[in-house]
């Protein structure tokens, strides 16, 4: 028995049909798969499978569904399933509780169109009824939807002062407005991808039986050998919550994501609602920003003449470094005009230390002033740089506060271009 039922999947699954060779195994008192598998022969070839069907659904009403349900979805022929069949197999649905892989596999079955839009529809209003958004923490979603988004946006305004696009004030309406503009560009990316797929020789309904050797998935197999005794130990079951997030994940099946995308519609109208708002938030009149690490006020009509002139004194204070009297080159002036009074009255050796002395007191004095000049150039040139930049800052935030208009009324199409893709949701393709 389970020798021909290992051939029978692999030839539903490579042909779509049942081999030629009709059963030959001997019933199991107890066991539902030898009635079962006569049932699944019977309507592959168009027999009558009531009596086969009716044993084996006494034996175990949810495992014989679940049986057939994959096995005519494997095999392309998902249409020939009783609309009641999909309820018994696929079971309740819990937050609570892991999905089991037989609900996972008729969830991929009715994802790809296996049992037509009644199948579809048939797992929506399953998710429908768990009510996910209520349970749901909306960033999830979204880094879900739009993985690895930048902690920073720097506008076209702000591109020569990219510090200040992380001000919180100017930061987050451009954050929020990147942000929408990310999502409502991946669910048009999930919409089209699934409307293209309609429109394909191969649309979502299987219309053309195509058997589970086409698929991209193979868990529905896995779940029937398993059923068959032929699987290999069951692997870990994941929670509702994170085959969909993992569904919605750039990459994701278009099948499953259109499905995912429809039950996160709710906590993505919401996100868009709260984007939109924040994206139309209105630049300040005044700010306070960072220059060349001093904080400075900005107003419309330029920079605060106050925090402008602590900051100069600040530079003046760290610039200009203090420095005492020149003692050493005082001591040496001192000497050297002891020694030429000394030269005068004696050696002449005395004469050519004064000279040195005084040559190197000359030396000193010259590279203080040097310095001294130094540290007044590096003040003057710091002064100017902030005004400068401070000048700058305040038509940065004029052209941002203009750029806010276009900012907030694109924000406004992408939320309602979002709003209308996730409305149309997965029953739209029928």
């Amino acid at each position: 028995m389970h020798r021909y039922a290992e051939a029978l999947l692999a030839h539903l699954a490579a042909k779509g049909t049942a081999p030629p060779a009709a059963p030959s195994f001997s019933d199991v008192p107890g066991y539902w798969l030898p009635p079962a598998l006569e049932a699944l022969v019977a309507l592959l070839s168009g027999d009558d499978p009531l009596e086969p069907l009716s044993r084996a659904a006494g034996r175990d009403q949810q495992q014989t569904a679940l049986f057939l349900c994959l096995a005519l979805a494997v095999s392309g022929q998902g249409s020939r399933i009783h609309a009641s069949w999909l309820g018994t197999a696929f079971g309740e649905l819990s937050l609570d509780r892991p999905v089991s892989h037989g609900q996972r596999s008729l969830w991929l079955a009715a994802a790809r169109g296996a049992y037509g839009p009644a199948g579809k529809i048939f797992v929506l209003r399953k998710l429908d009824a768990l009510a996910v958004q209520e349970h749901a923490d909306p960033e999830q979603w979204v880094q879900a939807l739009v993985p690895g988004e930048p902690s920073v946006v720097v506008p076209p305004s702000l591109a020569d002062f990219p510090e200040m696009a992380e001000i919180p004030e100017l930061a987050r309406p451009s954050v929020a407005a990147a942000r929408l503009a990310r999502l409502r560009g991946r669910c048009a990316e999930i919409t089209s991808a699934r409307q293209s797929e309609h429109d394909s020789p191969a649309p979502l309904d299987n219309n053309p039986a195509t058997p589970a050797a086409a698929w991209a998935e193979d868990e529905p197999l896995a779940v029937l050998r398993t059923l068959i005794g032929q699987g290999g130990p069951a692997g870990p079951m994941a929670s509702l919550s994170s085959y969909l997030l993992d569904d919605l994940r750039p990459g994701a099946d278009p099948h499953l994501a259109a499905i995912a995308l429809h039950v996160a519609a709710p906590i993505l109208r919401g996100v868009a609602e709260e984007l939109e708002a924040d994206s139309r938030l209105e630049p300040p009149a005044t700010l306070t920003v960072p220059l060349l690490g001093h904080r400075i006020h900005l107003r419309p009509e330029g920079p605060d003449a106050a925090s402008l002139a602590a900051a100069e004194e600040s530079i003046l204070t760290e610039g200009m470094v203090p420095r005492g009297r020149p003692w050493a080159a005082l001591v040496l002036i001192v000497a050297g005009v002891a020694c030429l009074a000394g030269a005068a009255l004696g050696p002449h050796l005395l004469a050519a230390a004064a000279v040195a002395m005084i040559g190197l007191a000359g030396w000193q004095l010259w590279q203080r002033r040097k310095l001294i000049e130094a540290d007044a150039r590096y003040v003057a040139g710091q002064v100017n740089e902030l005004k400068e930049l401070a000048e700058g800052a305040v038509w940065a935030l004029h052209a941002y506060a203009r750029e806010s208009e276009t900012r907030a009324k694109q924000a406004a199409e992408d939320a309602a271009e979002l709003t209308r893709l996730i409305r149309r949701g997965p029953r739209a393709a029928h």
